[in-house]
Order: C-alpha cells, then structure tokens, then sequence
C-alpha cells in the first residue's frame, strides 16, 4: 500500500516520503484496521514531522491522527464491525497513522459517521469537536450567556470550539489574525471578534465584556496568546489549555492564579470511556444536523499534496480544517 512516512525529524517537505510499503496485518486488541478515505490535517501531525509534539512515535512512523474509512479487519474486543463507517482516532502514536491507504484506529474512538456526512467533514470532525465538547462541557462548564473567549479561533480546533460554544448560547469572543479569518469568525457565529495583528488581546477582551473579563478561554494557541488571556479572565475564570498552535505552550504563574482567582483546566478527549464518547457524539451529531456545527473545510488536498499542505499550515495561511483526500476525492 501506500504511505506517507517519516524517517527523520524535521520540516515535512524535507522529512516525508510517500513509500510502497507492507499492508497492515490484523490489528490487536481493541484495534481496528481502516481501509482510509479521507484523513483530517492538523497542527499535531506537523509537530510530530519536527519531533516537538509529545506523542511522537519513534521512527520511522505513519502521521495522521484523524480518518475516515470502512473498517476491514477488528483485534479482539473491538465493538466494531468489518464493513462499518466510522470516523476514528488513528494509532498515530504507534506510527499507524491515517496519512496512508489503510491505517490502525482506536476501538473506543470509533464512532459511526452521521448520514449525509462526506468523508472530507468526518475526517476533520471527531478531534476537533470532541476536545471543544470535553473543554467547554465537562471541563469549563460553559453557561449560556457567558463570556468565551477563543483563542487562534480561525483554525480547525479554534472554530469547533467557536461553534460550540455559540451553540451553547455563550457570547464568543474570537481571536484571530487578519480580517479575513476575523471576517470567518464573524460567519461561523462569533459575536465579537478581535485581530491580534492590530488589537492588544486583553483589552479589546476588556472592552467587550465592560471590564467583566472572559468567564471561559478556550486556548489551543499558547505562548503570548496564553500571557494575553491571564490578563482578561474574569474572576473565578475557566482557562482551558488545549494545545500550542504558536509552538510554545502557556507558562502559568502558581502566584497570577491565586491573586485573580482563576482556574487552569488541561483538555484532552482521549482519556474518556467509550459511554463517554459515544454521548459526546450524539450531541454534537445533533447539533450538526441542526445545522449548528459544520466542519469548515478549507481544501481538500490530493494524497501526493500532503508536505505541501502541511507548510501551508505551518504557515499560519489555513483558515478552517484541511482533510486530505486518499482513497478517492471526498465529497
């Protein structure tokens, strides 16, 4: 089969390598073996090309966390069945990822793909989503008609959270770069939307919540965006650290925590069970079909296109979610 694989660490277009390599044996347990249509594209699969993200697998590796794909084969105890749709967390960590034509999932993170969904929206739906449900839902617990504040929300993580906390009847609070990701922003339901080219985050933040501060910061930045946010979350505040798109993550300050009385809560949607899981997924599934969440495609990119599209994003010129296509073009 084919693959995109990684034999050294460093920049994507110098470190991958589209290979004819071996196809997958059976999975193991509570494994499942996807034959992938589509994969979704995110900042942790550059991270994993340059060695910086923590759950990089050893090399040589397959990237990929998300896809879409018919199940072929199942390891034991696997609920799900062979000829099954699913949406999946891949077994990136191992080096199976879903840059490839057939790829191991996660049992557990396997869920069924809404009808009428494309396989271009369900490769970029399940991490997306699922973080922004764990953080603003179980995490935060995000009340109508609170302040949220999202941080690098033109992105594919940054806009489900945007969405669902619109969804949620919150007031969102957008941070992006530019006018036309804050122009996206605006599309996707943002009540507020500030340009950190040109706006100093914590003040503009201020000014729209007349002093009051953001309730919940919904952080997949870090870095300077994170510094930023400490400086406009309202007491007993939400700060919810999600990733660290800038490449740096947020730097807390025990002593800043205690004197403005805020929380700082870490969000990841792996470590939840699979009741858990499939909840989440019938919330969100209904608020999509409500027409309340979309998974903004940016581009769907053709299979030998993926170094290229993964210096787009490094670029910071993605605006949305990219999936890319493998088995056949997604719809």
């Amino acid at each position: 089969m084919r693959a995109w694989r990684v034999g050294a660490l460093g920049e994507p277009r110098d470190v991958l390598e589209l290979s004819a390599v071996a196809a997958l044996g059976e999975p193991g347990p509570g494994l499942l073996r996807l034959q992938v249509s589509a994969a979704g594209i995110g900042r942790p699969d550059l991270f994993m090309c340059q060695g910086s993200y923590a759950l990089t697998p050893p090399l040589p590796f397959t990237p990929g966390q998300e896809a879409v794909g018919v199940v072929t084969a199942v390891g034991e105890g696997a609920l799900a069945r062979v000829g099954d749709r699913r949406m999946a967390v891949t077994a990136f960590f191992a080096g199976h990822g879903s840059f490839a034509e057939e790829c191991l999932a996660l049992d557990d993170f396997a869920l069924p793909v809404p009808e009428g969904m494309s396989d271009a929206e369900a490769a970029g739906f399940l991490i997306p989503f699922h973080t922004a449900y764990v953080g603003l839902v179980r995490r935060a617990g995000l009340r109508a008609g609170e302040n949220l504040l999202v941080l690098g929300a033109a992105g594919g993580t940054g806009s489900a959270a945007l969405q669902l906390g619109a969804a949620l009847g919150a007031r969102v609070i957008a941070s992006a770069g530019g006018p036309e990701k804050g122009a996206f922003c605006s599309g996707l339901g943002a009540d507020v939307v500030v340009d950190y080219r040109s706006q100093d985050i914590a003040e503009a933040v201020r000014e729209a919540t007349a002093g009051a501060g953001a309730d919940v910061v919904y952080d997949a930045v870090g870095g300077e965006a994170f510094r930023a946010a400490t400086h406009c979350i309202a007491h007993e505040g939400r700060l919810l650290v999600v990733g660290f798109g800038s490449g740096q993550w947020g730097q807390p300050s025990a002593a800043h925590l205690v004197t403005h009385n805020y929380s700082l809560l870490g969000v990841m949607p792996g470590g939840y069970d699979r009741a858990f899981k499939e909840a989440a997924q019938s919330v969100l599934a209904e608020h999509w079909r409500a027409g309340r969440l979309r998974v903004p495609l940016s581009d769907v990119v053709d299979f030998e296109a993926l170094p290229t599209a993964l210096e787009e994003l490094a670029a910071g010129s993605v605006t949305g979610k990219l999936a890319l296509a493998v088995a056949t073009r997604p719809g």
